[in-house]
């Protein structure tokens, strides 16, 4: 299988209690629209109007040299190693784009729109960013569309006026399924879970736990919710957040919900030294090398995801057709290259595709 395939998904969420908080902690208060509980297809959204930005008399670059810059919600860990990645492939291809990752070792938001801030004075032609939240990132983005910048988020989205468009790797609702029947399948319809998660106001984060709360409510009602905790996307914090969830509930925990690339990784390792592989399952997103030890031994059976290099490469192709013109409010496509024409969902969001699975089965044939 290709890298091009998707990536992402895993489960996590266990719900118990998923109709005592509503939230499950983490969650937003958006509205949520979980999936059918059968395998179905989900059900076509609604049409809905742009509703991203615009910039201000933008400079017109179309089919001209331009420079990017990349400012994820942190820099050196693997998932976003391989957006850069993409993010290269993709600048290599089209011949004319030099992209540049540069951000915060942690995933703070002052830091990050600091980052963002000085790539504005310094006078980039296109920002891409992934918000470490939605709302204190919005300003600083409105003012780089004020500058004439273009601005295509990914992963993590911002308030949409405050860029043009966002690169969406899975459905909320679709990897929340993914997550929930997973938990459930691996430790029971019946059973106590917990999350461990980035932190409370992230936005992909908060709009899965949302989605996977509303879904344990209505496909895994017995499902006991016990608690969600903020790990940022520290590996130290989140093991030691992990095991304090195992010791404070001891045999009321049958499961753990990984929200982020750090925190599965960390939770498996925390159920690892616990000796607790096959009493205490491990559902999350991650990326699948990080995963292999604790898959190949079998204590984690299934990890979800997409795939982040084609999330990245997908999110250059999107600003170049931005700034060539060809990708305009309205539209209902746009072609990204290897990846063929993807479809514009929500307005201003473009789909990356399904979430994918990553099992002991095929776990070997991604690497990064």
């Amino acid at each position: 299988m290709t890298t091009a395939a998707l990536v992402v998904l895993s489960v996590a969420m266990a719900g118990g209690s998923a109709l005592a908080a509503d939230k499950w902690d983490g969650g937003d208060d958006l509205p949520t629209s979980p999936l059918a509980c059968d395998a179905g297809p989900a059900a076509a959204a609604a049409a809905k109007p742009y509703d991203g930005g615009q910039p201000t008399n933008a400079p017109d670059k179309a089919g001209k040299p331009v420079t990017l810059v990349d400012v994820p919600k942190l820099i050196g860990i693997g998932y976003f190693n391989a957006t850069s990645k993409g993010m290269q492939d993709a600048a290599k291809e089209l011949g004319n784009v030099k992209v540049t990752t540069d951000g915060p070792t942690e995933a703070k938001i002052d830091e990050q729109i600091k980052f963002i801030d000085n790539h504005i004075t310094g006078g980039a032609d296109g920002i891409l960013f992934a918000a470490n939240d939605p709302v204190a990132i919005a300003p600083v983005l409105k003012k780089a569309l004020s500058k004439g910048i273009h601005v295509v988020g990914y992963d993590a989205n911002s308030q949409p006026d405050a860029r043009e468009w966002f690169v969406n790797q899975a459905q909320f609702n679709g990897i929340a399924k993914a997550m929930v029947d997973s938990m459930a399948k691996e430790a029971g319809e019946d059973k106590g879970f917990a999350i461990v998660t980035s932190t409370f106001t992230t936005p992909n984060q908060a709009r899965w736990i949302a989605e996977m709360s509303a879904y344990a409510a209505k496909c895994h009602p017995k499902l006991k919710w016990l608690e969600t905790v903020e790990a940022q996307e520290d590996n130290v914090l989140s093991f030691n957040q992990a095991t304090t969830l195992i010791n404070k509930y001891g045999d009321r925990l049958s499961g753990l919900f990984g929200m982020t690339s750090v925190a599965t990784p960390a939770s498996a390792e925390a159920v690892t030294k616990a000796k607790l592989c096959g009493k205490v399952a491990v559902v999350g997103l991650a990326t699948p090398n990080a995963m292999k030890p604790y898959v190949n031994a079998s204590c984690v059976k299934s990890v979800v995801l997409w795939n982040p290099v084609d999330l990245g490469y997908a999110a250059t192709y999107v600003i170049r057709a931005a700034i060539d013109g060809k990708l305009k409010p309205g539209a209902t496509s746009v072609d990204a290259g290897k990846l063929g024409k993807l479809n514009v969902i929500n307005g201003s969001e473009i789909l990356l595709g399904s979430p994918f699975i990553f099992t002991k089965d095929n776990i070997k044939d991604f690497d990064f």
